[in-house]
């Protein structure tokens, strides 16, 4: 399928490699799979999900969109400009982002292993001259001060606003179950306001919200699956349908 970018209505709408310019697709990061076998990402226009396994490549495609986009490395929105160590890889200088015709009034770039190191930042901004408190904008309380998953939902129920381009990377590590299924609903909310997700995940959870696409990293190929079809559902059903004999079989 061909988008049209004067029809779509999302703002990012395919994510493209410069395969031609690329030194050597046996060098990092160009030999993870989900990069040697790129060609272009169709992306939804409400959410898409990125799911693999570990070490699949995932979170550096990610991270590489977000910073192809503006983001900071390290997350945050595109007024973040700190850096606590540079590691991001150079594969944003190779992608060609496809953009539709409107743009998004807000963005965040969440990373789950470096949200500590965004609310630093926000207490350092705070702690300067002029404006308004930034931690106004998550709700008025540090980040510090609350858990993992606390200070996420901070964000999300506070810092976001619709009208958004969100790009999250494994939002469910500090989440339970219940919370999971709350972000849902949230997340349902501000793809109503005109937002846009691309998430990479792990959580079968999240991926069933019914309104996006799912593209799965199978080894060589980036293949679009139904929810149904993800090894994640597959695997999180047969547990749960016989956890007593799952456990017997993989404990033998």
């Amino acid at each position: 399928m061909t988008i049209n970018s004067l029809e779509a209505e999302h703002y990012l709408l395919e994510v493209k490699l410069k395969r031609d310019q690329v030194p050597s697709f046996d060098q990092y990061p160009f030999s993870l799979p989900v990069v040697r076998n790129l060609h272009n990402l169709e992306l939804h226009p409400k959410v898409t999900f990125i799911i693999g396994e570990n070490g699949s490549g995932k979170s550096t495609l990610l991270e590489a969109i977000a910073v192809a986009w503006g983001f900071n490395p390290e997350g945050g929105s595109k007024n973040f400009r700190f850096s606590t160590r540079r590691s991001h890889s150079e594969l944003n200088e190779y992608l060609t982002l496809v953009k539709g015709i409107k743009r998004p009034r807000d963005g965040y770039f969440l990373r789950a292993e470096s949200f500590f190191n965004v609310a630093t930042e926000i207490e350092g901004l705070d702690e300067g001259p002029g404006g308004p408190p930034v931690i106004n904008s998550y709700g008025g309380r540090s980040l510090h001060e609350q858990s993992h998953g606390e200070s996420f939902f901070s964000l999300l129920m506070n810092r976001l606003g619709g009208h958004g381009l969100y790009i999250f990377d494994e939002p469910e590590a500090a989440l339970s179950p219940t919370r999971q299924l709350t972000m849902i609903a949230r997340l349902h909310q501000l793809a109503q306001s005109h937002s846009q997700f691309i998430i990479a995940t792990h959580s079968p959870l999240l991926m069933a919200y019914p309104n996006a696409r799912i593209h799965q990293i199978n080894g060589s190929s980036l293949d679009v699956v139904e929810y149904e079809e993800t090894e994640h559902y597959l695997v999180a059903r047969s547990f749960l349908d016989h956890p007593r004999r799952y456990l017997e079989t993989i404990m033998s």
